[in-house]
Order: C-alpha cells, then structure tokens, then sequence
C-alpha cells in the first residue's frame, strides 16, 4: 500500500440494520406495510421500509487497501449501484484517492446541466467521496480529523433523538431514563406527536425540569404562519431550537419563520451541496446548520461548516439511519467544527450500527466518542456481513 496507489474498483452493498425499537416508534393510525415492505408515515408523508437499511460503498486500490463510505439506502438501494456501477466507477478508475474534492467537483460538473444537483446522484457521489477520505487516512496513518486540519474536541456532546414510545407519560419516562444517564437534551418529533405538540412539549417541560434542552423537529409539516403560531404557544417551555418548521423548497417562509422566532431555527438534514446552504444562510433562514453526512459527504459537510461559520452560524449534524460508516465520518468531522454544541444520537439505530463495526463506535453519559486509527477509524465486522447483501 503506497500513496500511488490508484482506485481499481468499486462495490455496493445493502446492509440491514437490527433495532430493537422502530424508528419514530411503531406504525400510527392509518398506517399499514405495503408489499414493497415500505409504509408512509401520515404526520409527515414520508416513506420508510419496514427495515431500517444502508447503503455502503468500499473503494479498493490497485494494491487492495480499501476504503468505506456509506449514504442513506432507505429506499431503493439499487439506484446507488447503477449511478456507482455504470457513471461514477468508470470515470474514476485509475485515480488516485488524495484527488478527493477534484473528484467530487468532476462528478458533480458530469450532471449538472441536466438537473442532477441533488437526490440519488449527490448521495452516491457521498458515498464515494467518504470512502476516499477513509483511504487518504489509511495511507498517510491520520484519523480524518487531522486530514482536515485538527480537532476541537475530544469527544462530541450528544442529543438524544426520539421517543418512540406511543403515550406521552412513556415518552416522559424515557426521556427522563436518558437524562440520568448524563444526557442533557431531548429531541420529539411532530410527525408522531400523536396527542399534540404542545401537550408533548408541556408534559417533557414538566417532568425533566428547566434545565435540559428540548428540540422540536418539525418535518416540514407546517406553514410559515403555522409554525410562528405554534412558537408563541410553545414560548413558556424554553425550546432549544424548533426544526425543518416548512417544506424545504420554501427558502422565503423559513427566513419569514426564522424572522419572527424568538428561538433558533434549524434545518439542513436534506442539503447535499454547499450551495443548498447558501441560499438559506445569506436569507437568515437558519441560524442552526443539520448537515447530514449522509447526503452531504466530507467534502461538502465541511464547506457547508465553513460557510456556516463566515455567517455565524451554529453547526448541530444530523444523524439517523446508517450502519455506522457515516456516523464515524461525522463525528470524525465535527470534532475539527468549531461552534459545535452537539451531535445528533439516534438512540434506535446508533447502538446497533455500532455493533457493525470494528472499532470505538460509541455514545455514553451524553457524549460521544471520538473514532480512533487512521482514516474513519472504524471498519465492518463480522456482523456487518451478515447483514449485508452485495448489489449489481
């Protein structure tokens, strides 16, 4: 293995991921599994499978180091492969992986002009791109974090995402489990606030006390003047942030929300380019950057931070659903943000990924662990391959 190594291939995987909880919580009413295996969530029309489930990519060099990079595979893991399998491996074999953003920017310019700035095509290019930071560190012996200029932080603090429990006094009682465990934030979702947002945000208010931070993550489900409405009847329980309040495609009714709200506005998960970002941070739509590593990969979640920096913004990722490869990925880069208050930690799907892995993958008394070792510092194990289903 030497730095003149060059990128000789390139395969996908899909990976199911065990849960012991569903994510969000179990299916609401009116809700039912299709024959695909997907159902849609009625709070905020969305679609998940029944299984929760990556997609994972691994670069091999001519001298067969490989590199592991990882997007979301919730839906149609097999459009993944045929970006990957029939555009972007034919382009890049033979290159070399400290080429890493020229690649990017030569993926990116292949499909601009036809309209391809975002969705499947930005979440393969991800996946690639990860993967070739992975290998830059297992060839010069770094972690990431000093790839991309030095850390801030030694480990990551954690907020805790979902209760997915089906009555508030349960979505109380786990929430509170977590806080004494040393977590210190809680994040609900609207989409499943079954008996109201405002009741749910009351009774957490109530039984976890004036100190610890809760979120609200809207999933675009409101109107501008609906979610300024709903900010003034939640004033008296001091949310830490409100997110995604209206429909992503509305950059105008975010700054509108964002003008009037007397608590940070959020969002970002969806982005996958530093130009997303710029249209809603030059509006003042958002004082608060979701970047999802997932989508964004390393080389536009880090020019998404910097961006995010210049316009005083704070940076809070975004983190869900992945076998862990991503997960690294974003810790190892956010621990190098600077203005960084926390981490998101998807309790129902984090530890198990974990489990996938070979190396430190973990959450605990309300932070997060830094990965150790060159490159991501972790590598799938064992579990990982019993889960995982080649594509193509």
């Amino acid at each position: 293995m030497t730095q003149d190594d060059r990128i000789a291939s390139i395969d996908v995987f899909s990976v199911t991921i065990p849960q012991d909880d569903a994510y969000l919580g179990g299916l609401g009413p009116g809700e039912s599994i299709n024959g695909a295996g997907y159902f849609v969530r009625r709070g905020n029309r969305t679609i998940y499978p029944a299984a929760m489930r990556s997609a994972v990519v691994r670069v091999t060099l001519d001298s067969g180091a490989e590199g592991w990079g990882e997007t979301y595979g919730l839906v149609a893991p097999d459009a993944i492969h045929a970006l990957i399998a029939d555009i972007i491996s034919p382009i890049i074999t033979g290159r070399s992986p400290f080429d890493v953003q020229a690649i990017w920017e030569d993926l990116y310019d292949l499909m601009r002009v036809r309209g391809y700035t975002g969705g499947f095509w930005l979440d393969a290019m991800a996946a690639v791109d990860i993967a070739l930071w992975d290998l830059m560190g297992k060839l010069t012996g770094l972690p990431l974090h000093q790839l991309l200029g030095g850390k801030h932080r030694d480990r990551i603090p954690a907020y805790v995402s979902g209760l997915p429990r089906p009555t508030i006094p349960e979505k109380v009682d786990l929430a509170r489990s977590f806080i004494d465990k040393g977590y210190n934030a809680v994040k609900i979702a609207a989409s499943v606030s079954y008996d109201g947002v405002e009741r749910e945000i009351a009774a957490l208010r109530e039984g976890l006390g004036p100190d610890v931070a809760i979120m609200l993550d809207c999933h675009w489900i409101y109107t501008p003047a609906e979610a300024v409405a709903l900010l003034q009847r939640l004033a008296p329980y001091n949310l830490y942030f409100m997110e995604a309040p209206c429909k992503t495609e509305d950059v105008a009714g975010l700054a509108d929300v964002a003008a009037h709200a007397m608590v940070p506005i959020a969002a970002g998960e969806e982005w996958r380019t530093v130009y997303d970002a710029r249209s809603r941070l030059e509006a003042r739509a958002v004082s608060i950057v979701q970047t999802e590593m997932g989508h964004s990969g390393i080389t536009q979640f880090m020019r998404i931070a910097h961006l995010a920096q210049a316009h005083h913004a704070k940076v809070i990722p975004h983190a869900t659903i992945g076998a862990g490869i991503f997960a690294a990925a974003s810790l190892q880069a956010s621990a190098t943000v600077l203005n960084l208050p926390y981490h998101e930690f998807q309790h129902s799907i984090f530890p198990h990924s974990a489990k996938l892995m070979n190396g430190r993958l973990e959450c605990a008394e309300g932070y997060f662990a830094l990965p150790e070792g060159p490159g991501l510092g972790i590598t799938p194990n064992e579990h990982f391959w019993d889960n995982a289903r080649k594509l193509g």
